[in-house]
């Protein structure tokens, strides 16, 4: 069911999204070679105990982290561990927040170090697609308008946008209604004041396709090649979208 939330509940997004941020440029300032990445999962709990709200992602449907870090060829859902980060890799951290029965989800993509013109390129591309989904989510709009830009945008460079996984509605949940694809499967819904979504492109150097890690959780190109990650929680509110994480 698609959720509409209220003007005070989206009050309460915007504060936990700012949260997230924070949570976000503390990790983001934290990453350097040699860092194992069960190091920035300690920083992320850290962070949000000290801020006063709940890591969303840890036990959800069994995650066993508070955030997912993926490296290099890991799209999504990377588990921290003992794996230690090296000079010219990228690293993308998706983390979320919740707070008074709200979360937020946001994700970014970093260099370690001095990395490969191909590695730079791609996390602009991906973050430009991000730009430019968040653009068209606008009232009276279709989903099917960010799915075109994300996808265009992506395309245009030579990169490819990763299909089995989407972005999706959150905030009393982490995964609500609607789904928001970063490439056109048909029109989907049409976009209402007060509807607060993920709009987060993944996308690969390579081909699209996806595989499973043996963890069941770490999802890594189907060719071994590199993968970026963006992410905005935003709230659906007139003529723009509000940028909430």
């Amino acid at each position: 069911m698609v959720v509409i939330k209220s003007s005070q509940e989206i009050d309460t997004m915007r504060k936990c999204g700012r949260i997230l941020v924070a949570v976000l440029d503390r990790l983001r300032s934290e990453i350097r070679p040699g860092m194992r990445t069960d190091e920035l999962d300690i920083i992320m709990a850290e962070e949000a105990e000290k801020r006063g709200v709940i890591p969303s992602f840890k036990n959800y449907r069994g995650f066993p982290a508070n955030l997912c870090v993926s490296v290099n060829d890991e799209i999504v859902h990377g588990i921290p561990g003992e794996r230690r980060l090296e000079e010219g890799d990228i690293v993308s951290l998706d983390a979320g927040v919740t707070l008074d029965g709200f979360c937020t989800d946001a994700a970014i993509t970093i260099g370690v170090g001095q990395i490969s013109k191909e590695a730079e390129k791609l996390i602009s591309v991906t973050e430009g697609a991000l730009q430019a989904g968040v653009a068209q989510a606008v009232c009276g709009a279709q989903v099917c308008d960010i799915s075109s830009a994300i996808q265009c945008n992506v395309e245009s460079h030579g990169f490819s946008v990763v299909r089995e996984y989407t972005g999706h509605g959150v905030g009393r949940d982490l995964h609500e209604e609607p789904q928001i694809p970063n490439f056109v499967a048909g029109k989907g819904l049409v976009l209402r004041n007060g509807m607060t979504l993920a709009i987060e492109p993944m996308v690969n150097a390579g081909d699209w396709r996806t595989k499973l890690a043996a963890n069941k959780w770490t999802v890594l190109t189907a060719d071994g090649s590199l993968s970026a990650h963006f992410e905005h929680t935003i709230a659906i509110t007139g003529d723009e979208a509000e940028i909430l994480a």
